[in-house]
């Protein structure tokens, strides 16, 4: 805020000096670079000369809010914000000093580690603020958002309902759905579902009927078709989800068009933005990658990936706002779960590396995304065929999540470990039993379940127990189908196919393995375009069709030559070691051991 912003008063008399002063700070603020030194002088002398109380408070207010914003004195810019909150009380042209000062000290004490003194603080400002709708509006805001950072959810959706019923009263219906999609925002991070559906269904008909600046239409319009969509992803519905991407997509393209019209509302509760225009490009991006991710089109995924990756970084050199870092590492971990199926498992690796970097700058991005870290990794280690490992981090990232669906995928990868090793009976029976598909399945994913028929199949399949492979596979196949999972469709494919192959019906094994090859390609998905060119190689050979058998063993051995290449680039970089953390922050970036790493052309 300018230290000169609404001083109220003229300069009559013996205002002049503290006029000249204020716009001489003003002048050094803003100055590039702002000469902090200079502005703070101004602001001081000021104080001396015993101004009004209402410029005195002003003054401590500016004073407050140009420490805490420029420099690293917060002890001094606590002090001032404190004499700031404290005079007028009920003086009405001190209200606006005091809500001002009483948010920037919250924020302060939050930086502080002293949340338990910013709670009451904002209370009270909230509970003096009913007669100034802007002030009002924003600390409910911003105490709902100090609430959720705790992870104290009901008490942050109890806020946002108090605000959205305080904005109706006001005559707000813009701030109204902003105050109830932030809720059902929340409501879907709880899994409430059943409180979600009905609050969607009235935010759908506010944003629809409101009549006001189209950016801000649009904007609540994006709020609303992110939170549908991300619900139906949540739920794995990657074809149900289609309507409202294309309707989210075509609403930023509009967004992209419209001019930012520099009109302030008439109404003071109306002055809130939801995101700025960027960032709700990003956003549109990165939920558009998490689809193509679960759908199985992994070019489409890499190439908004590079697009949202590429406008990320322009505005990191302009914005230091929290919120792109979260978007960089999301879109880091679906593109790391990309490269592992593509078979660029050395590129992934090294983009965990820079989510472990992002994550050490700023320690609530790695509370918040320890365990997916973890899970990372232990994919990862299952492609170097590193079981071991791979179980160390899923167990870890098991200990670190209370998210229900991360939960579920976590158990079914571990589940595969236990398979592939062989010797884990108990284990593997304890873990099945937890995700078990026909009855009290923990998730209401159809993602996940369709997965864990799959893992049934398998389990079933290394035990030589064919039908009962075949009836969970079928399962599967009905389910991926149904919303388009290519990638679960293609595993179950070539598994059935491979049943059918050791049952001897290698007709109904072709059926199989055909498409699964040409859905494989597709993707593309490098082990099950590996495993079903060795099947139809052995088919061929077993029906007797040479030419066919060898143009299939031409291509098993150019996907094992690519594969094996990435593996061992993989295994050689520094950043492999990372499958060794299990505890702790992330480590400090890894130094290669043998002098510089393999690159990829030495290797061809």
């Amino acid at each position: 805020p300018a230290p000169g912003s609404g001083s109220g008063g003229g300069a009559a008399g013996g205002e002049s000096w503290y006029l000249a002063l204020l716009g001489l700070a003003e002048h050094f603020r803003t100055s590039s670079p702002p000469k902090v030194r200079l502005c703070v002088h101004c602001l001081q002398a000021v104080l001396p000369r015993k101004p009004p109380a209402r410029m005195e408070a002003r003054t401590h207010l500016q004073l407050g809010s140009v420490l805490y914003h420029h420099t690293r004195n917060g002890d001094q810019a606590r002090g001032h914000l404190e004499k700031a909150v404290s005079p007028g009380e009920g003086i009405p042209q001190f209200e606006d000093v005091k809500f001002e000062a009483a948010s920037l000290l919250s924020e302060l004490y939050c930086q502080e580690n002293s949340v338990d003194t910013a709670k009451p603080l904002l209370r009270k400002a909230i509970q003096i603020s009913q007669q100034t709708p802007y002030w009002h509006c924003r600390l409910l805001f911003q105490l709902a958002q100090l609430h959720t950072l705790e992870k104290d959810l009901v008490s942050a959706c109890d806020l946002l309902g108090v605000g959205a019923e305080y904005a109706r009263v006001v005559g707000s219906e813009y701030t109204r759905a902003l105050f109830l999609l932030s809720k059902g925002m929340l409501l879907l991070m709880e899994r409430k579902l059943q409180e979600v559906h009905p609050l969607l269904t009235l935010c759908g008909q506010i944003v629809e009927n409101w009549q006001g600046n189209p950016i801000q239409k649009e904007s609540l319009r994006v709020f609303f078709l992110v939170l549908q969509v991300t619900h139906y992803l949540d739920a794995g519905q990657v074809k149900s989800v289609k309507p409202c991407l294309k309707q989210l997509q075509q609403c930023i393209q509009t967004i992209s068009t419209l001019h930012d019209d520099e009109i302030l509302p008439s109404n003071p509760a109306d002055l809130f933005h939801w995101l700025p225009k960027e960032h709700m490009c990003v956003l549109v991006y990165l939920v558009t990658v998490m689809h193509s991710m679960q759908a199985g089109y992994l070019e489409k995924a890499q190439k908004y990936t590079d697009k949202a990756l590429m406008q990320l970084e322009k505005l990191k050199m302009l914005d230091c706002s929290p919120i792109l870092s979260s978007f960089q590492v999301i879109l880091l971990e679906h593109i790391i779960m990309c490269r592992l199926v593509t078979g660029h498992k050395a590129t992934a690796l090294q983009e965990i590396s820079q989510v472990c970097q992002l994550c050490q700058q700023s320690p609530r991005l790695f509370s918040n995304h320890a365990a997916q870290l973890h899970t990372l990794l232990g994919l990862y280690c299952i492609s170097v065929n590193c079981m071991d490992n791979a179980e160390a981090q899923f167990t870890t990232a098991l200990r670190l999540t209370t998210h229900q669906e991360l939960w579920a995928f976590i158990v079914t990868n571990l589940a595969s470990v236990y398979i592939r090793e062989g010797n884990r009976h108990q284990e593997l029976y304890s873990l099945l039993e937890r995700i078990n598909p026909d009855h009290n399945f923990p998730v209401s994913s159809h993602c996940l379940r369709a997965a864990a028929f799959y893992i049934r199949g398998l389990f079933s399949f290394f035990q030589g127990r064919y039908n009962e492979a075949k009836r969970f596979l079928r399962e599967t196949l009905k389910m991926s189908n149904a919303e388009d999972l290519n990638r679960l469709t293609a595993c179950s494919l070539v598994l059935l196919g491979h049943i059918f192959y050791v049952l001897g019906n290698h007709r109904e094994s072709n059926n199989m393995v055909v498409p699964a090859m040409q859905l494989a390609s597709k993707i593309p998905d490098m082990s099950v375009q590996l495993w079903s060119s060795a099947l139809l190689r052995d088919l061929n050979k077993a029906c007797g069709n040479a030419m066919d058998a060898h143009e299939a063993a031409q291509m098993h051995q150019n996907f094992s030559q690519q594969l094996l290449q990435d593996h061992i680039e993989a295994c050689s970089l520094p950043e492999h070691n990372l499958i060794t953390w299990t505890d702790g922050p992330p480590p400090v970036q890894f130094q290669a051991q043998n002098g510089p790493t393999t690159s990829l052309a030495s290797l061809l």
